[in-house]
């Protein structure tokens, strides 16, 4: 893949696809799987650099890994992972090195997690604290403990009860995985629900899990012990569904359809804010997932809360959506897209202005004026901070108005690494 891609205008968008398998479920089916006694087998694995790095660590661990007909069987040692040696790289994954603090703290010994330069600028002091009340001691650089970490434990952990102070599906996570090799229950308390995935794939792998509501919030608990062997199969990524759900509503004539997606209430926040823009977007029941409808629309500016989309990670191809719509749309409490594997706050920004839009912020919140339709987007180049969600949605506006010049682009090689090839496919 180039690292500079040259989107041109596509007149009309039809067609069906599949998007790469979810990139949390694969996390955690690798996971999950390597902790197990046995062998599990995985289908729909994300092809992406985030995943393969994941494997790569689990394999370093202990666990092996053998792929055959799409279909990855990972088995886990009878006597459980053990520490390396060798350094963790965690490459450019936020989850990854997350998660997999939590994994580690149930493995004897010193572990080291690395990561590239963009990963290493992103705060891990939030896994830090819970983990070390636990028992775990983690170390990293400066206030915010960023990368390169250390992890030092003894395997035989404290369960905890930790109200999580920033909204985050990585941290659940890791404590959850932590809390398996606890001497008691751990509960997770958060304020406004994030994605279950963790929670639902340790219950399906006979881990003891209770979850309850708890107003906006959930309360989950895990009681210790080793997940069983399990037959995984990945869903469609949502997040990566949200540009092919924005493209087809926001260009001019389009019919698009994305196939069996993950659609948790935490996952498809972006389907309700497209449809409250006045877009033709529905999900639809197909089987145990579900299809992601999408044809071209009239929109509307809207006010996005980022409650409404937890993991914030749509912001950047809904900002295209507000650049499309009429009226000016408030994205609120975004303070979050700072501390992505870019600066998304402004990124989306910058992208804003470059499709010829006004845009600006005012604290954590940003605004932008859309020019309402597509026709009136800049033919426009943007540069190489960008992360592999920037360049997608740069993409999107590229396809449904003018055209654009995207330098960095084979940075989305670490989620999507055929998407371009895709979205040529639907012109």
């Amino acid at each position: 893949m180039s690292d500079v891609e040259r989107v041109k205008p596509m007149a009309q968008l039809r067609g069906s696809l599949r998007v790469p398998g979810d990139k949390s479920t694969s996390h955690r089916a690798l996971m999950l799987s390597a902790l197990a006694e046995g062998t599990s087998t995985i289908t729909g694995l994300s092809p992406g650099e985030d995943v393969a790095s994941t494997s790569a660590i689990l394999v370093q661990l202990g666990a092996t890994r053998l792929d055959e007909d799409g279909v990855a069987q990972v088995t886990g040692p009878a006597d459980g992972l053990r520490v390396s040696t060798a350094p963790l790289d965690c490459g450019n994954s936020g989850t990854t090195m997350r998660l997999m603090c939590g994994v580690v703290a149930t493995i004897p010994g010193t572990h080291r997690l690395i990561g590239d330069e963009s990963l290493s600028k992103r705060p891990m002091d939030r896994v830090a604290e819970p983990l070390g009340r636990m028992g775990a001691l983690v170390r990293g650089q400066g206030e915010t403990l960023t990368a390169p970490l250390s992890v030092e434990t003894t395997g035989r952990l404290t369960g905890i009860d930790f109200h999580v102070p920033v909204v985050s599906a990585q941290v659940k996570s890791a404590i959850l995985f932590a809390g398996l090799a606890a001497d008691a229950p751990t509960t997770v308390r958060e304020d406004v629900r994030t994605r279950p995935t963790t929670e639902v794939m340790l219950r399906s792998a006979g881990v003891k899990m209770t979850s309850r509501d708890a107003g906006d919030g959930r309360v989950v608990t895990v009681t210790p012990g080793r997940p069983a062997r399990h037959q995984w199969f990945v869903p469609g990524d949502p997040s990566q569904a949200a540009f092919f759900a924005v493209l087809g509503a926001i260009h001019r004539d389009a019919s698009l359809e994305v196939l069996s997606v993950e659609a948790s209430p935490e996952r498809v926040g972006f389907v309700g804010v497209l449809e409250r823009m006045g877009a033709a977007v529905k999900l639809v029941e197909h089987g145990e997932f579900h299809a992601l409808e999408s044809k071209s629309s009239a929109l509307s500016a809207t006010e996005i809360q980022s409650y409404e989309i937890p993991s914030v990670d749509e912001v950047p191809v809904l900002t295209v959506a507000a650049c499309a719509a009429s009226g000016v749309t408030s994205f609120r409490d975004m303070g979050e897209l700072r501390l992505k594997e870019s600066d998304r706050f402004a990124g989306s920004l910058l992208l804003a202005q470059r499709l010829g839009c006004r845009a600006w912020s005012e604290g954590d919140d940003f605004f932008v004026e859309g020019v309402g339709t597509t026709e009136k987007f800049l033919d426009f180049t943007i540069g190489t901070s960008l992360d592999h969600r920037m360049v997608m949605a740069s993409a999107v506006a590229g396809a449904a108005g003018n055209g654009c010049t995207i330098e960095g682009a084979d940075t989305v090689s670490s989620s999507y690494p055929n998407f371009f090839r895709d979205l040529a496919l639907l012109g």
